[in-house]
């Protein structure tokens, strides 16, 4: 264990320990509501204790009528150093203890409610700190918590930004670990986050090397900020000297709150974490990254905030975030990987994204469809480096499957046109965890995480002698030509009683009168029941039964009559329309998926002609964007590529296990008889 390690364990444990004494009067997923902005506020009180009289000194001298951006910029320099934060309360957390303890809650927000404006809204606005303390104060514990906070010092000498950071991650998870029920809502696991980012950066060596390199990190959707802090982290770990800035957006108040104040405390600039809806508030708009990597809410409906997004797509179309096309709205997921992709820079660095999803991504959406057409966008453009199937059971409110896509647009030459598919889904790459932790009961070990970094950066092809667990593809195999293909209407038609009731369900019929609805069932019935296998002749033979009788009828009604008296049989006359042509039957009517790399014409004549030589193909059904018969559809279906074929258990040793089932039950309800 590192001296860094054993100092972060150190605090996490005596930090942990004030959280006993919540117990009783704070539900434990509670606890984190007011140990973490109280991690916060110290870590800031033992930052500015050095500066806060030159600040308060700083503050008297400010000419009248100055704007608060002048006024901000004149006391973060009282401060000192690249602190954005100061305050202006008298107090500091030494002097409030020398205070009366019947004050310390008024004395606390006083301390609170002057900080500068960027931190007094973590703490009143997204943490709502005033609500926990008005709670500590009432349960008579106040006191007790503010001293043991008192005995820890988290000024940077003691406690570096790096260890700092660790010691919020740290309690982060553990807070999330005890709140199961919410956890997977903000909180990705480590080992996610950290292959995440070790397969973005694999490549990257020769760009990460070196003097003045600066790497701009983006997660649109950052929650606590946990994929931003490993990000740096490891690129630190690989160049100590690069600047690593981190960017972020977040929807959740609490969560925002918590990621603003790892980077206040972190020493980063707090100002690149915005609060708002990423899809619909862009607020780093015009910025580029160098590397952006997310997990966004899997299926998550957008149908609150559709119009801004259907705005855009209409108004910008290519030119903006969703000009791809827009997924369906029961799931955002592809909305957040298009913003990403309008992020990427056009320089020769080039940008890296990696995202975890669902499955849905993958292959939802039919040809034509917006999943498709996002497909679609991103495989000719030729962004997909890579897609990894992860084990189920990784995430603490979920145990569905997820992937992580990885895309960039400066693809290295051995990799253009290409997509790699990893699957990681067998036992070689995951544990069962001792402790199952919600939905969350496997874990990615460190040694299956290196293995699948050398995979990826190896470019590796039917990897491992136990199985295939990569594969290499062009873009286009992804691609099919969904090519409509009709058969002909066969109806045939008879005025039997039953069929003549039939016109109870034709509305039109309804509408008549009640003599009029009778008049035309005698002339039908009048017909004898015969049965005709031509509608033309039916035809005929229906206009001449009405005009012995002199009665009218009008098209609709016609209509009705003819589709309440029809059924299909495929031995009848083809149904043609007045020009001769023969009429497509709806319910025959079929798509055929032709792959891109081959002609339509020849697999149809190969795989459809011979087995229904009486269909044709539907050559108005045609792609909106390249004209040409058949719609373009993209899909990604890992079962189809790595399916392994599992022989079914002997009949004898299914017959052993129904025998021993029955003995057990006999015996059970011979003890209840008893």
């Amino acid at each position: 264990m590192s001296k860094t390690t054993a100092k972060v364990q150190s605090l996490s444990s005596f930090v942990w320990s004030i959280a006993e004494i919540l117990r009783g009067d704070f539900k434990q997923s509670e606890y984190g509501k007011v140990i973490l902005p109280f991690v916060v506020m110290r870590r800031l009180d033992c930052i500015l204790e050095g500066s806060k009289q030159a600040v308060l000194t700083a503050e008297k001298k400010l000419p009248k009528g100055v704007d608060e951006a002048t006024r901000d910029m004149i006391l973060f320099g009282a401060v000192g150093g690249n602190v954005k934060v100061y305050n202006l309360s008298r107090f500091t957390f030494e002097t409030l203890k020398g205070q009366d303890p019947g004050q310390l809650h008024a004395n606390l927000i006083d301390y609170i409610t002057k900080f500068s404006g960027n931190v007094r809204d973590i703490f009143l606005d997204k943490f709502l700190f005033t609500d926990q303390l008005k709670r500590l104060k009432d349960g008579g514990i106040l006191w007790q918590v503010f001293e043991r906070f008192c005995e820890i010092d988290l000024h940077p000498d003691k406690v570096s930004n790096i260890e700092m950071g660790y010691l919020f991650e740290e309690l982060i998870r553990k807070f999330s670990e005890i709140s199961n029920e919410t956890a997977g809502e903000h909180f990705t696991p480590r080992e996610v986050i950290r292959l995440i980012v070790d397969l973005l950066i694999a490549n990257d060596d020769a760009k990460l090397t070196g003097k003045g390199i600066i790497r701009q990190v983006y997660d649109p959707a950052c929650g606590t900020g946990g994929m931003l802090a490993l990000t740096e982290e490891a690129l630190k770990d690989f160049n100590p000297s690069i600047r690593v800035e981190l960017f972020g957006q977040e929807i959740n108040g609490e969560s925002f709150g918590i990621c603003k104040s790892d980077m206040l405390v972190t020493g980063h600039d707090p100002e690149q974490i915005a609060f708002g809806n990423t899809l619909t508030q862009d607020a780093h708009k015009g910025k580029k990254f160098h590397y952006m990597l997310s997990n966004p809410p899997y299926g998550v409906d957008w149908k609150k905030y559709q119009d801004p997004i259907k705005s855009e797509a209409d108004t910008l179309g290519k030119d903006g975030r969703f000009g791809a096309g827009l997924p369906r709205i029961s799931d955002g997921q592809l909305l957040f990987l298009q913003h990403m992709i309008s992020k990427m820079r056009d320089d020769e660095t080039g940008s890296r994204i990696g995202i975890v999803m669902n499955g849905s991504p993958l292959f939802t959406g039919g040809a034509a469809s917006g999943e498709s057409e996002i497909r679609r966008w991103m495989l000719e453009n030729d962004w997909v480096e890579a897609i990894v199937a992860l084990p189920t059971d990784l995430f603490y409110n979920t145990g569905i499957q997820t992937f992580v896509w990885l895309l960039t647009n400066r693809k290295s030459k051995q990799r253009r046109g290409k997509v790699q598919l990893i699957d990681a889904t067998g036992e070689r790459f995951w544990k069962s965890m001792r402790r199952s932790l919600g939905s969350k009961r496997r874990e990615i070990p460190e040694e299956a995480r290196a293995e699948l970094v050398r995979i990826y950066e190896g470019f590796l092809n039917g990897e491992s002698a136990e199985s295939e667990v990569a594969k290499i593809f062009d873009t286009a195999d992804f691609g099919h030509r969904e090519i409509r293909v009709e058969r002909p209407l066969r109806l045939n038609f008879q005025a039997s009683e039953d069929r003549v009731a039939r016109l109870r369900n034709e509305k039109v019929f309804l509408k008549l009168d009640e003599p009029e609805r009778e008049e035309i069932k005698v002339v039908l019935l009048g017909m004898k029941n015969v049965l005709f296998t031509n509608r033309d002749d039916f035809d005929k033979a229906l206009s001449k039964a009405f005009k012995a009788r002199a009665t009218k009828v009008s098209v609709p009604v016609r209509k009705a009559i003819f589709s309440a008296l029809s059924e299909r049989d495929a031995n009848a006359d083809i149904c043609a329309d007045s020009q001769g042509k023969a009429e497509p039957d709806p319910e025959l009517r079929d798509h055929e998926l032709v792959p891109l790399k081959e002609n339509w014409q020849a697999y149809m004549e190969r795989e459809v002609t011979p087995f229904v030589p009486d269909c044709w193909i539907d050559e108005s059904y045609r792609d909106a964007r390249d004209g040409q018969v058949g719609r373009i559809g993209y899909e990604i279906n890992f079962n189809r590529y790595f399916y392994r074929y599992v022989p079914p258990r002997p009949l004898l040793e299914i017959e052993r296990e129904l025998k021993a089932l029955e003995a057990e039950i006999s015996e059970l309800l011979i003890k209840v008889q008893a």
